[in-house]
């Protein structure tokens, strides 16, 4: 089969191919390890996130997206050139034409940055849309009706926050602050309370296993491993999810106050229609449990989770790819 158009949602910790007749066809980590010695590249996605932490000094692991944008070309053009030729086989001769999801607030530099990655990976076009816009497309969100919507994304590195009417963007705030920063606080926490270095993916693994936004009544528990900083010995101890509550709680609030200065640069009109309607969170911040309910006791407004949120900005890709005549005016831009 050839492929002539290829959907990537390009994330900070995870990266998400969607072909338009088939759906996702890829959904690995935005990881990538590199050999310094032949400057070569040895893995990309899950292989190279299980080396996380264990490599030697002769590899290096990068994530080569930082808050959402590129923070190493070479390595990120690597990365999309090994998802063409995943996705597309080995016809060099036929380039397909790429939309690529960039953070709202991202600038011209990182989007034409983006687009370079993708020609030089072997893209015969690359279009650029909002990620605000595909999470809502990927949701289901009429965008082009006129009444209002707001849609909250919360990444790995980005978390984004726009009402969307007729087709386009009325407000959009967009916060580096997002997974990352929960996972960050994690083992933060714990480095203080239990003295114990715990790896990025461990932290990564306790938010996904019993992280919460709320705290529950009957707490789950978690055994994790790590370094002792005063014995410098491993060590395992229990967390509850209470815990993981309190931990990422700063994280959180400055995730509400990004809807709130949002909801307050909203016209009326569409305050109105969202009250009725309530808010939808996507991305992979949505899937820690009770966060709907959190944002509805703060705000006020009804939230609700998109159905597989993590999958909502690639699945807006592809939507847009079927119809790019449709959305060309509305929410690309292309280079």
């Amino acid at each position: 089969m050839l492929i002539k158009k290829i959907g990537i949602d390009l994330g900070t910790c995870n990266s998400l191919v969607f072909l338009p007749s088939k759906g996702i066809v890829l959904q690995e980590p935005s990881v990538v390890a590199v050999s310094l010695d032949e400057n070569k590249i040895l893995a990309v996605g899950e292989e190279a996130k299980e080396m996380t932490g264990r490599t030697p000094d002769t590899i290096r692991v990068y994530r080569p997206l930082k808050d959402g944008v590129i923070a190493d070309f070479r390595v990120t053009q690597a990365m999309i050139g090994y998802f063409i030729k995943k996705v597309a086989g080995p016809f060099k001769f036929l380039k397909p034409e790429l939309m690529i999801a960039v953070p709202a607030g991202a600038t011209s530099t990182e989007k034409r940055a983006v687009i370079e990655a993708g020609m030089n990976a072997g893209a015969k076009a690359v279009y650029i849309a909002k990620e605000p816009i595909l999470a809502a497309i990927g949701a289901g969100i009429p965008i082009n009706s006129c009444s209002g919507n707001l849609i909250l994304d919360i990444g790995g590195g980005t978390c984004e926050v726009a009402t969307i009417s007729l087709g386009g963007i009325v407000t959009v705030f967009s916060t580096r602050v997002a997974g990352d920063k929960m996972n960050l606080a994690i083992s933060d926490y714990i480095k203080k309370k239990y003295n114990l270095a715990v790896g990025e993916q461990t932290a990564e693994e306790i938010k996904m296993k019993i992280g919460t936004a709320l705290p529950e009544k009957e707490q789950r528990h978690l055994e994790i491993r790590g370094r002792d900083l005063i014995l410098g010995l491993p060590r395992t101890i229990k967390v509850s999810s209470n815990e993981i509550c309190g931990a990422i709680v700063g994280v959180l609030e400055e995730i509400i106050q990004v809807v709130k200065l949002v909801l307050r640069e909203t016209p009326p009109e569409i305050s109105a229609d969202i009250m009725d309607k309530g808010m939808i969170v996507s991305g992979g911040g949505a899937l820690l449990r009770n966060i709907d309910e959190l944002i509805t006791q703060i705000i006020g407004v009804p939230c609700f989770i998109a159905e597989e949120p993590l999958l909502c900005v690639a699945k807006g890709t592809g939507v847009v790819l079927e119809n790019l005549e449709v959305y060309k005016k509305s929410i690309m831009s292309k280079k």
